[in-house]
C-alpha cells in the first residue's frame, strides 16, 4: 500500500507524519507532496529521509492507494481530478467537498460503512468542531433520538493553522516584552480576549463556521438533529473545547449518558467535580480520543441533557480521523 500525503508542510501535513509513524498501518511507501515553496524539503519518517515532490498536473498518483490531502480547499478542486484519476482514494482535510452528495463525510465511529460509497474516489473529512460534536452526540443517539442541540465552541489558535498558533506565541512574547502587539492572522488581538467570529458571517447572522456545523451534524449522523452554534476563539494553543445542550425526545439521565460514553469508542470520560476534574485543553493536547465532562440535566429543558467535551483540533478534529478513516477501509478489507 502506497500512501501520500498533500500539503506535508503544514499543521496537518505534519500531524499525518507523526500518526502515521505511531500507528501500525501496512505502508509500503509514503509520498510526500507540496507546493513550489516546499518541493525539495525533506522530513524524517521511520528512520528514512523523504523529499516532497511539486504537485503537479501529472501521473505522479498512479500507483498511489490512499492520498491523505490538507492543502486548503482551493488547492483540492483543482487536484482532484488529478490525484483520483488512476484510481487513487483521495481523502480531503478541506471543506471543498464536504456537502458533495456523492462525496461520503466520515467519522469512523459514527457513520464509517458510509466510506464503503466513493463514486468519485473521494471522501471528505468533517470540520474540527463537527468531529468531537457527533462522536459525543451519536452515543446519545444511541438512548434518544436528539431533536436539537445548542453547542458554544471554544476553539483554540491551532483551528487557524500554524500562522494561528504563530500569532498566540508572537503576541504573548511582544506583550511580555513590553511591544506592541500585532495582529494579521485574526480579526482582533487573541492575546487576553475572545472572538465570537470564526470563518466568514452569512446572510442569516451566522458564520460559515457555525453553519458546518449544522449541515454536517446532519449529514454524518443521517439525522433531521437541528444545531444552533456560537463558534469562539480563545487564547489557548491547541485542543478545541465545545459547551453542548442536546434535547431528546425521551429524557436521558446524566448516569445513563456517562455509563455509554464510558463504553464508547473513541471517548474518554472525566466526570469528578468533587475532585475539580473535568476535561481540559492543557492536558489534553496530543491525545487522540474526544473527552467528556460535566455531564448534567439542563435545568431548562426536561428532556435537555447538557455537557463539556475536548478534543485535539489538529490530531481528532483532523489527521487522526483521517488516518482512522484509513484503518477502517483496511479492516473492512477495502483497500490493501
Amino acid at each position: 500500500m502506497k500512501i501520500a500525503i498533500v500539503g506535508v508542510s503544514g499543521s496537518v501535513g505534519q500531524e499525518f507524519l507523526r500518526i502515521l509513524e505511531e500507528r501500525n498501518l501496512p505502508i509500503d511507501e509514503l509520498v510526500l507532496f507540496g507546493s513550489v515553496r516546499s518541493a525539495g524539503a525533506k522530513f524524517n519518517f521511520k528512520g528514512k529521509t523523504l523529499t516532497v515532490k511539486e504537485l503537479k498536473h501529472d501521473d505522479s498518483f498512479k500507483d498511489i492507494t490512499i492520498a491523505l490531502t490538507s492543502a486548503g480547499a482551493s488547492t483540492s478542486k483543482e487536484y482532484a481530478k488529478t490525484i483520483t484519476k488512476h484510481g487513487t482514494l483521495m481523502i480531503d482535510n478541506s471543506s471543498a467537498f464536504r456537502m458533495d452528495d456523492d462525496v461520503p463525510l466520515i467519522v469512523p465511529e459514527v457513520n464509517g460503512a458510509d466510506a464503503k460509497n466513493t463514486p468519485r474516489n473521494i471522501i471528505a473529512n468533517p470540520n474540527c468542531t463537527t468531529v468531537q460534536l457527533v462522536v459525543a452526540l451519536n452515543v446519545l443517539e444511541k438512548l434518544s433520538h436528539i431533536k436539537r442541540v445548542h453547542v458554544s465552541t471554544y476553539q483554540s489558535a491551532s483551528g487557524a493553522g500554524a500562522m494561528g498558533m504563530a500569532e498566540l506565541e508572537q503576541q504573548t512574547a511582544d506583550y511580555a516584552a513590553g511591544n506592541d502587539v500585532k495582529i494579521e492572522k485574526f480579526a482582533h488581538q487573541i492575546l487576553f480576549n475572545v472572538i465570537p467570529h470564526i470563518d466568514v458571517f452569512q446572510d442569516n447572522g451566522y458564520t460559515k463556521e457555525e453553519m458546518k456545523m449544522f449541515y454536517e451534524t446532519q449529514k454524518i449522523m443521517h439525522s433531521d438533529v437541528l444545531v444552533s452554534a456560537t463558534t469562539v476563539r480563545v487564547p489557548v494553543m491547541r485542543a478545541h473545547s465545545e459547551s453542548i445542550w442536546a434535547e431528546t425526545e425521551k429524557p436521558v439521565s446524566p448516569e445513563e449518558f456517562r455509563t455509554a460514553c464510558e463504553l464508547a469508542q473513541g471517548i474518554t470520560v472525566i466526570d469528578n467535580p468533587d475532585n475539580n476534574e473535568y476535561p481540559m485543553p492543557l492536558n489534553l493536547t496530543g491525545k487522540d480520543d474526544v473527552y467528556v465532562g460535566r455531564i448534567r440535566k439542563d435545568l431548562a429543558n426536561p428532556n435537555g441533557i447538557t455537557f463539556w467535551c475536548v478534543s485535539d483540533q489538529i490530531r481528532k478534529g483532523a489527521a487522526l480521523n483521517a488516518v482512522q478513516i484509513v484503518e477502517y477501509l483496511i479492516a473492512e478489507g477495502i483497500v490493501k
